[in-house]
């Protein structure tokens, strides 16, 4: 398995506090915006000496698309591929303790300023926007105006695409590709939830890559789960290859012919470099039916997720 399935995202870099398990260590003692800036560069840098080529953020990622902006000024890097988010609203002013640290609105209003907000640290960088967190009840669906908005930047060079989150993913999927603008399917990629926890977007994203979809998977260790508290079967195999467990899960993902691309979230060059392993790491049929036998309730596997803390 090639690292050019691998993308690099900046949930965990981007700002003070997210919900990912296994940050406490490999983030610096102090996370102020200097602190976490050059976190983030050591990460970047880390991964493009790797091989990664694809960096995705979200303007609720804190300062992402700013520290990764300043990365690419700097190193000058013109082959990256950059895709961001739009739709959330990051509130948490750079306070661990927030009570709120992001806002979703998906309305013309909100993408037309967060898309001139990516613009303005980015420019033509971006080679993918998407919907943050699309549900099938969103009311963009009914929003004429945001879907003809997301039409024209597609016809202006802008893949347009759209992430999913909770139990009801794969309807959201098959909602998604179904929209048209102009006679046209407005959006042209997904970023989904998938991992061996919660692989119940699968067929849904199976058929997504078949019709021409471009598929990309988030979470890949379950926000973190999956390298701290990984179950037994997840820990044996990683042991019979002599690698992390997080190594096993994202292989488990890159398995899946259907993923164009495997999202990691590494808080550190060491965290990176550990994921990394599973591009080297190739799984027998029988260890991904035990992998397999791991699959929760989406329910419940989302409720848990809504439990873990800010960090």
């Amino acid at each position: 398995m090639s690292v050019d399935r691998i993308a690099l995202g900046l949930a965990a870099l981007g700002r003070p506090a997210y919900i990912n398990l296994g940050r406490d260590g490999a983030l610096p003692p102090v996370r102020d915006v200097a602190s976490m800036r050059a976190a983030t560069f050591a990460v970047l840098d880390a991964a493009y000496a790797a091989g990664v080529r694809h960096v995705d953020a979200a303007r609720s990622y804190g300062r992402s698309e700013e520290f990764l902006a300043g990365w690419l000024a700097e190193r000058g890097h013109a082959d990256v591929e950059v895709s961001s988010k739009w739709g959330y609203a990051y509130v948490g002013e750079w306070r661990l303790e927030a009570d709120v640290h992001e806002v979703k609105e998906h309305s013309a209003a909100r993408f037309a300023a967060q898309w001139a907000e990516t613009l303005a640290l980015l420019a033509d960088r971006v080679g993918l926007y998407q919907v943050h967190s699309l549900t099938v009840d969103s009311p963009l669906f009914a929003d004429e105006p945001l879907l003809e908005a997301l039409a024209e930047l597609a016809a202006n060079g802008v893949a347009v695409g759209f992430s999913t989150s909770g139990p009801a993913q794969a309807a959201a999927i098959e909602r998604a590709f179904a929209v048209e603008a102009a006679g046209r399917p407005v959006f042209s990629a997904v970023q989904s939830t998938w991992n061996v926890l919660e692989p119940s977007a699968g067929t849904a994203l199976a058929a997504a890559h078949a019709a021409g979809k471009r598929v990309l998977v988030k979470e890949t260790l379950a926000n973190g789960r999956l390298a701290v508290e990984a179950p037994a079967a997840v820990r044996e195999i990683a042991a019979a290859h002599g690698t992390g467990p997080d190594a096993v899960a994202v292989a488990a993902v890159l398995a899946n012919d259907w993923v164009d691309r495997a999202v990691i979230g590494p808080a550190s060059p060491a965290q990176l470099a550990a994921n990394l392993r599973a591009t080297a790491l190739e799984l027998t049929a029988a260890e991904r039916d035990a992998l397999a036998a791991l699959a929760e309730e989406p329910g419940a596997y989302w409720r848990h997720r809504s439990s873990l803390a800010w960090d």
